[in-house]
């Protein structure tokens, strides 16, 4: 459980090499995704739902990452941050193809399952900001989760379907805990 944890800590907050940060300051170019299923992208609720649906599946199942693709705008990001003990909190920003390189044998390799356990949205015209707390498992027969945390999404609603602009989360720690306020009324 700790490995998994600090595996996708260091994904989103490893310091990057001068060679990799200049690689990285040209933007990358945006590639349209392929169709979404219109089931997946017609409502709020629908593209949370498929969004959780596809990050999550047991140790060796691949993950769907044609069907990921789908629900991102071609120039979102994702953006994993974390602090340390010491020093500011670190973000970096991924695209959907760098996420799915650096992410797919950790998840794929130990099974993970993210669960919704709350949401708040705020809404304004078509944009929408979702704030998700999830918890973790390995499997979904795991008593507990290993982690919990938030997801920050913006969502667009372009009339035709929604999309996702971008995901910043960051994992519940002792010195970090959720606030009540984002965790469901029982908890």
């Amino acid at each position: 459980m700790r490995k998994l944890c600090l595996l996708l800590l260091a994904l989103g907050a490893a310091p990057m090499s001068a060679q990799a940060q200049a690689q990285t300051a040209t933007p990358a170019p945006v590639v349209a995704p392929a169709p979404a299923d219109p089931a997946d992208v017609g409502s709020e609720d629908a593209i949370m739902a498929a969004l959780y649906d596809v990050i999550s599946g047991d140790k060796g199942v691949t993950r769907d990452w044609a069907r990921m693709a789908s629900l991102f705008h071609p120039s979102a990001r994702l953006i994993p941050t974390s602090r340390g003990d010491t020093g500011p909190a670190r973000a970096r920003a991924l695209t959907v193809a760098e996420y799915r390189v650096g992410s797919s044998p950790i998840l794929e390799g130990e099974g993970f399952h993210e669960v919704e356990i709350a949401r708040k949205t705020q809404r304004f015209g078509n944009i929408l900001h979702v704030w998700s707390t999830y918890a973790g498992r390995h499997s979904l027969s795991d008593a507990e989760p290993f982690l919990r945390g938030i997801n920050s999404i913006q969502l667009l609603n372009d009339g035709e379907r929604f999309w996702i602009l971008s995901i910043a989360w960051s994992q519940e720690t002792p010195t970090n805990p959720i606030p009540a306020e984002y965790l469901p009324a029982a908890q």
